[in-house]
């Protein structure tokens, strides 16, 4: 008689995603052989994925889709903690210009994105720029992503060393394929056919890597400006005495879901425990083979850490960790976050240097009459020895200025029509924007387009309300995934179809709180009239200085608890 397969265990079977990993675990695919084919419009759609392990995304302009497909790529830089030397900052510029279409695009993981790279363009943009000692690599795929840190400069040695701990985590988490030096350095197809390379298997992820993305962030409490709660794995700075004694870990958050699936949803990192500085990397690898051992590889949408957190349990996951580590770890430590977002204007760090913040609409450096940041920027690079930040919030800091080079900063910004004193509102100050179309090809409605006009009419309703100067976090996506981070906003908006929107509210100002649906969809045209009626109840019924998420938190959901954690 027959054995009985049970349905389920017939049904997984792993995704085409793991398939073409094992098949060729170097991810070199046909990359090159494509890339030096000029009758190859594309690349195909195995090859597709494959690209993305080298930070690279095809897409095609949707704007001009009715008259054929026209094809360009999205490239986007590891750049551990955001942070940048003149040099690297000129290169980017420099490509974003010659190959580009001359703009830079800040993430909201701290790195750059080129748009509207062409295919001819793809290759020299790729090896000019590891040439200049900076890459790509694992800035896409299903490994570790770039590791955020905080972004102002030192205001004490502690953060100085958060950045160290930030960068030494990204180097050891790379990946160790030959591929992408010889794809995007010396040009050559690799020979899948070889021994070595049909057995290759890294040292670190395995021959699959892992079921799906995987993120880190470094913060240092009590501002909370990395959103660390929204990563994989998060590492809360511990200070006694004025020392960096070590982190606490939190692992299994993040926020991508898909629309009419109740099986996706946003989710935030649970504290785990404390680790010292000493052990950051072997916990961090601990931390990273739970999820490529445990992670869903049968379903995409279900392939994240926070799945496995989530349905595992926290026990079972801290003794998974003891399990790999040898060694349990410590309670976590006293922790408090109470802000999140950036520094705008002058300040000076610890060691006298000054820094600057500048405001970055929808983190877009361009240029547009009157007001000509990408060349201000070009030029304070070209003319002063400063270090360049970006912001998780999409924003960017000048920093590591000698006092000296002050006033020619300032005149360089000036004469290119770039505030450096009330550079924007307190609203436009905390929104984001994901770039959605025409470039993205997830995105269900606009966002970066659409956002800053949207903002000048809430900002009309807020002085219509006596609110003029009120800051409320607002984030827009143009699709579920959450690359704006929009779950964790006071409002939210995310691309639901065209013209309309999913509209969540609640969160708090230390992002420590997950926002909830207010309403399933709003049309474009009654988002204002929305926003109108429920802050004309904020400023009707707000409790002295209490802001409009923890409103929403205390009348809408009837919520009590503190809003920081």
């Amino acid at each position: 008689m027959s054995e009985t397969i049970p349905t389920a265990v017939v049904r997984a079977k792993p995704t085409r995603n793991e398939e073409l990993k094992a098949a060729i675990p170097t991810l070199a695919g046909n990359l090159a052989a494509t890339l030096n084919d000029p009758a190859a419009a594309c690349f195909s759609a195995d090859d597709e994925q494959f690209l993305k392990f080298h930070g690279i995304y095809q897409q095609d302009d949707r704007d001009t889709r009715k008259v054929g497909k026209h094809y360009i790529w999205m490239i986007r830089g590891r750049i551990p903690g955001g942070v940048l030397s003149a040099p690297g900052y000129l290169k980017y510029d420099q490509l974003a210009t010659q190959y580009g279409n001359q703009t830079l695009r800040i993430t909201s993981r701290q790195s750059f994105q080129f748009h509207g790279v062409v295919k001819t363009g793809l290759g020299p943009l790729m090896r000019e720029l590891n040439l200049a000692m900076m890459d790509t690599l694992a800035a896409c795929g299903d490994v570790n992503r770039n590791v955020m840190a905080p972004p102002a400069p030192a205001r004490s040695e502690l953060h100085a060393e958060v950045l160290t701990d930030a960068t030494r985590t990204s180097l050891a988490l790379l990946p160790k394929t030959d591929a992408y030096h010889s794809i995007w350095v010396d040009g050559v197809q690799l020979n899948l056919e070889s021994v070595a390379n049909k057995e290759f298997a890294d040292p670190l992820y395995g021959r699959t890597y892992l079921p799906r993305k995987f993120k880190i962030a470094f913060a240092v409490p009590p501002t909370n400006d990395t959103d660390l709660f929204t990563n994989d794995l998060g590492y809360i700075a511990i200070e006694e005495h004025g020392k960096l004694i070590g982190y606490n870990i939190a692992a299994g958050g993040g926020l991508g879901r898909s629309h009419g699936n109740e099986q996706t949803y946003p989710r935030l990192a649970d504290v785990i425990g404390f680790v010292t500085r000493e052990q950051l990397v072997d916990v961090s690898k601990a931390v990273l083979t739970v999820h490529r051992d445990f992670g869903d590889r049968t379903n995409r949408k279900h392939a994240r850490l926070k799945y496995v957190l989530e349905e595992r349990g926290v026990p079972w996951f801290r003794e998974e960790l003891t399990a790999r580590l040898g060694y349990s770890l410590p309670e976590a430590r006293p922790f408090q976050f109470i802000r999140q977002g950036d520094h705008f204007g002058w300040a000076t760090a610890t060691d006298g240097k000054l820094f600057l913040g500048l405001y970055v609409e929808t983190g877009r450096i361009k240029d547009k009459p009157g007001y000509e940041l990408k060349s201000a920027l070009r030029k304070i690079a070209s003319e002063v020895d400063v270090q360049f930040r970006l912001t998780p919030s999409q924003n960017v800091v000048v920093a590591h200025i000698d006092p000296a080079h002050q006033a020619a900063i300032a005149g360089i910004l000036s004469a290119c029509g770039i505030p450096v004193d009330n550079q924007t509102t307190a609203l436009r100050r905390a929104s984001m924007a994901c770039p959605a179309l025409p470039t993205c090809g997830l995105s269900l409605a606009e966002s970066e387009r659409y956002l800053p006009s949207l903002m000048g009419q809430i900002e009309d309703v807020l002085r219509e309300t006596g609110l003029a100067d009120e800051e409320i976090i607002i984030r827009m996506t143009g699709c579920p995934n959450g690359c704006a981070r929009p779950y964790m906003a006071e409002i939210g908006f995310v691309g639901k179809a065209p013209g309309r929107y999913q509209l969540y509210l609640g969160g708090n100002e230390a992002c420590t709180r997950l926002n909830r649906l207010y309403k399933d969809v709003v049309k474009e045209a009654d988002i204002v009239p929305e926003m109108r009626k429920l802050l004309t109840r904020f400023a009707q019924s707000r409790i002295g200085p209490e802001r409009f998420g923890d409103w929403c938190a205390r009348v809408l959901w009837n919520e009590t608890a503190p809003s920081g954690n």
